[in-house]
């Protein structure tokens, strides 16, 4: 069997999905959150609790970077 320069032999990719964690106060996620917010500054997916959310919604949705709030 003939695997590619920096390949497993499993043939698929066996990293493990990375927990979402709160951009402003740290939390982090115990699984999928569709309800938490993501937003993208200068060119970063950051991503957002729903508390951190709620409390914000106003430079949210004025569309202030984060460092704003």
């Amino acid at each position: 069997m003939t695997s590619l320069p920096g390949g497993s032999e499993d043939g698929g990719s066996a990293t493990e999905p990375q927990p979402l964690v709160c951009a402003r106060c740290g939390t982090i996620a115990d699984g999928p959150r569709p309800t938490w917010t993501c937003s993208v500054e200068n060119g970063v997916r950051q991503y957002f609790c729903d508390t951190c959310s709620r409390e914000n919604l106003r430079a949210i949705e004025g569309r202030l970077d984060s460092a704003w709030w």
